[in-house]
């Protein structure tokens, strides 16, 4: 499979089979791509089971068996001219059996300048495999290189962890004399292998290579932070505690975050803006660019937000984050929005909510990544994306009690190409709201509950709202929900669209009101219900959704008399009521000749496993 060009795309249960000795039959190659994820595959092949060429961002791969063949390659990288930076790359949870490599990073000698930043192999068991961890700068397959004249391509910010092998063969570190190195490792339990060739060229480029050294490990930490001999200046490290922070949980660090992001953003290579563990107080701050070149901000500590929400502008946001490409927020950290005090307010009819902080806001970002942050207690919504494009967020997890109010987790609108995976949301709102003019939103493997379910909507509030094309929510489970998965727009509504919306492999448990479309959608009874949406839906579909319901109705569909609903589709239900009293349950068939012929279905808990199709 050869992936060039493309946009958040998801390859899941792919088998690729062919013998060990068929040459250059790679599995997966990937180039001048962002937001791909590979995962549950398994690749038997005669070369790399998967290789990342330039240009490729925000790369995840996880879960993938990988033998025979010759491993997991990033390269080689610096053969051309004009190659684009490779970002983001994690390979994760994989096995790896009888394969001539494990992992490697590879590069051209010669090379033109190029980066390759934010790689990171964690979690791999590798049975009989060669050469299990491999950096080649020196990379030469048929030995017509000038290997005399360095790469430059500059390699940084890369890891390898928990990596279990069996094997004892070599471990190689080839790094170029172009781009000096300087390694950070860390060793702890026992494993057994030979580091053989360990050659780093430092600054004034003295080397020190072939050592021998048999090393016990159980997660090995390669952090290499590459400088340029020609670059005198311009560290890409920006530690916010060198500009002033103190993790006191006191003293507002903003002007900290601003001035190391001022000089990250003006840096003209890949850089990483960090805040260290510990707890800090930050007041409301917008982060903006464009800057000259990708940014990683890593947020290992919590971040606390100002009680007093006096101190904020409206509608700004707490910390946002705007007109940023290739940007990257990492660390593990919490952005705690410290909400309860307000949650008490009476939001569902007044504007008071409305002037409240958003904890995250990420405006007009391109081809970015969130992964790996925790959003807490938020005073309003915890996320919103507002006119992004390629944006992904991975293993994201956002927390506030069932009881708070308006504090939906991620709220999408005017966006492109937005990717929610491997994340869980707990809140007192909606899980995931997509607004006006959201195309291909792909939601997978979310966790989703306590909170108000997964929603399209609410449309057809306002004037002029964009289209809705493209909805996916796929493999994912919700628990203990006051809805499931909906479709919702005002009534007396302006023309509007919402389109290709399908809901599918959805585990539900204890949830109420697994399946609706509502047409008459008015939270504070204050439409006029006599006048119906002229949002027109079509082309939906719910399939494969199975568990248990707390309500009565399971399926409510009521559409539009304004503008029908068209062609939506129902198949494999299987949703079982744990309610108080069973209600008889119809079949298919009667139900069909009840209702198939109107614009509204009512459904009790039943095994729907035909479909149904209006």
């Amino acid at each position: 499979m050869d992936i060039l060009n493309c946009w958040n795309m998801t390859l899941q249960y792919v088998t690729i089979n062919a013998t060990g000795d068929s040459l250059n039959t790679d599995g997966i190659h990937m180039g001048r791509s962002t937001g791909v994820n590979i995962s549950d595959a398994i690749i038997k092949t005669g070369d790399d089971s998967l290789s990342i060429g330039d240009g490729s961002q925000h790369i995840n791969v996880e879960k993938v068996t990988c033998g025979p063949g010759h491993g997991i390659s990033v390269g080689s990288l610096g053969k051309y001219h004009n190659e684009e930076p490779v970002v983001g790359v994690t390979v994760k949870n994989c096995t790896l059996i009888n394969t001539m490599n494990g992992i490697r990073v590879k590069t051209w000698p010669d090379s033109p300048a190029s980066v390759a930043t934010d790689l990171h192999f964690e979690d791999i068991i590798m049975n009989n495999v060669g050469n299990p961890i491999l950096i080649n700068q020196e990379y030469c397959p048929y030995d017509q290189c000038q290997a005399k004249v360095p790469s430059q391509v500059k390699i940084s910010d890369v890891s390898f962890q928990g990596i279990c092998s069996m094997s004892g063969t070599q471990v190689a570190v080839v790094c170029s004399r172009g781009v000096p190195c300087q390694t950070y490792k860390s060793v702890s339990k026992e494993w057994g292998f030979t580091i053989v060739a360990y050659r780093f060229y430092q600054t004034k480029k003295r080397e020190t290579e072939n050592i021998g050294m048999k090393l016990n490990i159980a997660a090995i930490s390669l952090l290499l932070l590459l400088t340029s001999v020609a670059e005198v200046s311009g560290d890409t490290y920006f530690d916010v505690t060198k500009y002033g922070a103190q993790a006191d949980g006191k003293t507002d660090i903003s002007q900290a975050l601003l001035t190391a992001w001022e000089a990250a953003c003006a840096s003209p290579i890949v850089s990483r803006v960090v805040i260290p563990a510990g707890i800090y107080a930050l007041g409301q701050v917008t982060i903006e660019g464009p800057c000259k070149a990708p940014i990683n901000l890593i947020v290992k500590g919590t971040v606390r937000a100002p009680v007093d929400t006096s101190r904020f502008k409206p509608q700004a946001g707490w910390v946002a984050f705007q007109h940023l490409d290739q940007f990257t927020l990492s660390g593990y950290g919490v952005f705690d929005g410290q909400g309860q005090s307000v949650w008490g307010q009476k939001c569902s009819r007044t504007k008071y909510c409305n002037q409240l902080p958003i904890n995250l806001r990420f405006n007009f970002l391109t081809n970015s990544i969130i992964k790996d942050i925790t959003s807490k207690d938020s005073k309003q919504f915890h996320i919103n994306v507002l006119g992004c494009r390629n944006i992904t967020f991975f293993q994201v997890a956002i927390t506030a009690p069932e009881d708070s109010q308006n504090t939906d987790g991620i709220h999408i609108g005017r966006s492109r190409g937005v990717n929610i995976t491997h994340s869980t949301i707990q809140t007192g709102d909606d899980c995931v709201s997509i607004g006006d003019g959201s195309e291909q939103i792909d939601i997978t493997k979310v966790n989703c509950g306590p909170g108000h379910g997964i929603s399209v909507g609410s449309l057809g509030l306002y004037k002029n709202e964009a289209p809705v094309i493209g909805i996916r929510v796929k493999n994912c489970t919700l628990s203990d929900t006051t809805n499931g998965v909906r479709v919702k727009t005002y009534p007396s509504s302006p023309q509007g669209t919402a389109t290709e919306m399908h809901f599918h492999d959805i585990v539900m448990n204890n949830v109420s009101n697994p399946i609706i479309i509502d047409q008459e959608y008015c939270p504070h009874n204050q439409c006029n219900l006599q006048v119906p949406s002229r949002v027109k839906l079509s082309n939906i579909s719910f399939k494969n959704i199975r568990g248990t319901t707390s309500t009565e109705l399971a399926v409510n569909l009521v559409c539009s008399k304004g503008a029908p609903c068209q062609k939506v589709e129902l198949g494999n239900i299987d949703l079982k009521y744990t309610g108080p009293e069973a209600l008889p349950l119809p079949n298919v068939r009667t139900l069909r000749q009840l209702y198939g012929a109107h614009n509204s279905q009512r459904l009790v808990p039943k095994l729907l496993k035909s479909s149904i199709r209006f």
